[in-house]
């Protein structure tokens, strides 16, 4: 028997921890007992299936927390309607997309600088060899483009590159080749002088992290954020058991519907869908885990993730860049910041994705609205920037106390 110890041994802290994961999500509440008035609340029923019949989104999720512990969080419409109709549930998964950025690159990145591994004035050809400095063309000065101007979006990078002329020049999947074009592609404008939102900057901050740390950004950010929070729901490249729950995005050319593949092309096509602009999958209640971890200072359920110190710069805009509206990864108050409605203080942060997707936090009222939509299915035709702040806006309209 006692050969057998060591191996049931495994087996227990391997359910030990399936289960301790399991109890991690967040607790619920009575909307009332939060400060929501509910009836108020509820509205968000109205416009979100207003939003279905318009057919400006084949279904969504909605999760409201308040002081980490959820208030609202409910279904709505179809997660797949070709080839066959299915309806949307809690637990659907979603390309996440562009919150890919804020979730898993720029977490990841700050959980080096914690580490005394990066700073952000650091240059970015530092961990790129090669990468180009911005040039004045007519007085040949250079001006190296940093990290803080990869978080920033002030960068000068283009805001995304040709994906069906790289992948014809070098096939697919290349992701040095990627980097090579990004490390030389022109610039537009000088560093930390014009906000432009740019992919580039986070496929780019991808290859700092996975140069500083030996890993690829899929392995760092599943051992350093998503297992140890409990996140089961929030990875790269979901497997047939993930893939059954994701909610379907574009019909492509051949009449294909992309399912737990990601829908951004430089992801998909050239990087192999482990990208730091987008690739990332996850569900509202993994979220919510995250956002809790947020307002906590990087910790939850005594799992530390970042540090205080590092949450609060990724939630403030950067001294000088004030103008930029810009976090450390966290949009707070850009021209992309409309999901936060017009009601939320002025410490709310948060993020969209492409696919229809948004996260957004007020610190001071301790409020998370996280609204997941799939409108890019079947086609790319909706958008979901008026919905976004409906949803914001009654939410904070909700708050009694």
């Amino acid at each position: 028997m006692n050969k057998y110890r060591p191996f049931l041994f495994s087996i227990f802290l391997l359910l030990l921890t399936s289960y301790l994961l399991k109890g991690q999500s967040l607790k619920q509440a009575s909307a009332s007992s939060m400060g929501f008035d509910l009836t108020r609340l509820q509205r968000v029923d109205q416009v979100i299936q207003q939003a279905i019949r318009d057919s400006t989104i084949p279904g969504a999720t909605i999760l409201v927390a308040r002081h980490n512990k959820v208030v609202y969080r409910k279904a709505y419409g179809y997660r797949e309607l070709i080839p066959k109709k299915l309806r949307m549930t809690m637990d659907t998964d979603f390309d996440l997309a562009s919150l890919t950025k804020p979730i898993a690159t720029a977490t990841s990145a700050m959980i080096l600088i914690d580490r005394g591994k990066l700073r952000l004035l650091d240059r970015v050809s530092d961990f790129i060899p090669g990468f180009e400095p911005w040039k004045d063309d007519s007085t040949h000065k250079t001006k190296p483009i940093r990290i803080i101007h990869l978080f920033t979006h002030t960068s000068g990078l283009p805001p995304y590159a040709p994906v069906k002329k790289l992948e014809k020049k070098y096939g697919s999947p290349q992701p040095d080749s990627l980097i090579r074009y990004i490390s030389h592609v022109k610039r537009q404008h000088a560093p930390g002088t014009y906000f432009k939102y740019s992919c580039l900057n986070f496929i780019t901050l991808q290859r700092v992290i996975e140069t500083i740390s030996g890993q690829s950004l899929q392995d760092f950010s599943h051992q350093n954020i998503f297992a140890p929070l409990g996140m089961t729901h929030t990875t790269y490249k979901p497997g047939k058991n993930l893939i059954r729950n994701c909610a379907a995005t574009e019909m492509q050319a051949d009449g294909h519907v992309l399912l737990g593949r990601v829908h951004d092309p430089l992801a998909r096509i050239m990087m192999g869908c482990i990208s730091g602009n987008a690739g990332l999958f996850s569900n509202a209640d993994d979220m919510a885990i995250f956002s809790a971890m947020m307002l906590n200072k990087g910790i939850y359920h005594g799992v530390r993730i970042l540090s205080p110190a590092a949450v609060e710069a990724m939630t403030r805009i950067p001294r000088g860049y004030e103008k930029f509206g810009r976090g450390l990864g966290w949009d707070l108050d850009s021209d992309y910041s409309s999901n936060q409605g017009d009601l939320f203080s002025d410490q709310t942060y948060g993020h969209t994705g492409y696919t229809g997707t948004s996260m957004m936090i007020d610190p001071r009222t301790e409020v998370v609205v996280i609204l997941l939509a799939n409108r890019v299915h079947p086609h790319d035709r909706g958008s979901v920037v008026r919905l976004r702040s409906y949803v914001a806006n009654i939410v904070a309209g909700a708050i009694m106390k």
